[in-house]
């Protein structure tokens, strides 16, 4: 990762050389053959790590995610492309394993209103995997994760639960109306709504059929995480390689979550849940 090699202090200036070098040979870079797109908290950190760890499998030069489709896209596919490899040094690496696949992930293009439509229109054979985890333990380690860079100021979970309609109120709408508008209330505190993953992958399907999108969860992926990874493999149609082991990242210190209130939040993705379950023929492992 090129930003793991600079000093920090070079991170701005390396970065915008970075973007204009891209987007200047952008028509010899490579676009994406898949994209991870979430779950937030659901493992896509070490999924991503892992996946890039293939050796048919290239990220980004800078980011994981580059959140185009989302917070960029007022910006040109120039400057999106400008951020993956080079195709003519892409098929050197790869050259052992078979033909070189870029990809990116991001855990807010399977939240946002926008972003799958938008994926489909630029880019409609990619292919596409979303990761997602019990609801109320996505949802409480989003708000830790939140809270703990600065962005959520609630001093609780509970209180944030509360906030939340009230917070994203009229966001939506917002949204529809400026592509440039981001909303620092759908993007931070949706805890509840990013936990309610049927009406998300509806969406998801809408605009790609079936067999370009694989969707996992992060507690089968952690219980078995060879048996996933193969599977993954399989489905992007790459060499079957395996890391020499799983690692967890960016991981958060668990703390106690009341009894009372988990049970609340539970009952509440009840109906989510088997919708979910409906919607993809089997039940999510946390509900096994």
């Amino acid at each position: 990762m090129l930003r793991e090699r600079i000093p920090r202090p070079m991170h701005g200036i390396a970065r915008s050389t970075y973007y204009r070098i891209g987007q200047a040979t952008s028509s010899a870079r490579m676009l994406p053959g898949f994209i991870l797109i979430g779950g937030q908290r659901c493992g896509t950190t070490t999924l991503f790590k892992h996946l890039a760890e293939h050796p048919q499998i290239l990220r980004p030069g800078i980011e994981k995610g580059l959140d185009y489709f989302t917070l960029h896209y007022d910006r040109d596919m120039n400057w999106y492309r400008g951020n993956f490899p080079m195709r003519s040094g892409a098929k050197v690496r790869t050259q052992r394993w078979g033909a070189p696949v870029a990809f990116e992930a991001c855990t807010y293009y399977m939240f946002h209103p926008f972003a799958m439509e938008r994926i489909a229109a630029d880019l409609p054979g990619v292919r596409i995997i979303a990761m997602l985890r019990d609801p109320v333990e996505r949802a409480f380690s989003a708000y830790k994760h939140e809270h703990a860079r600065g962005f959520d100021t609630a001093s609780s979970f509970e209180e944030a639960i509360d906030l939340e309609d009230e917070r994203l109120d009229g966001e939506l709408e917002r949204m529809a109306a400026d592509m440039t508008y981001e909303s620092h209330a759908h993007r931070h505190h949706a805890y509840v709504r990013r936990s309610q993953y049927a009406e998300q992958l509806r969406r998801v399907y809408e605009h790609f059929p079936r067999e370009q999108v694989h969707v996992l969860d992060s507690e089968t992926f952690f219980d078995d995480p060879y048996g996933e990874y193969r599977k993954i493999t399989e489905f992007l149609g790459i060499a079957p390689w395996m890391p020499e082991e799983f690692l967890q990242h960016n991981a958060r210190p668990s703390l106690p979550l009341g009894e009372g209130f988990r049970a609340r939040l539970d009952a509440h993705f009840v109906r989510h849940d088997e919708d979910l379950a409906e919607l993809l023929g089997s039940v999510p492992g946390w509900r096994r």
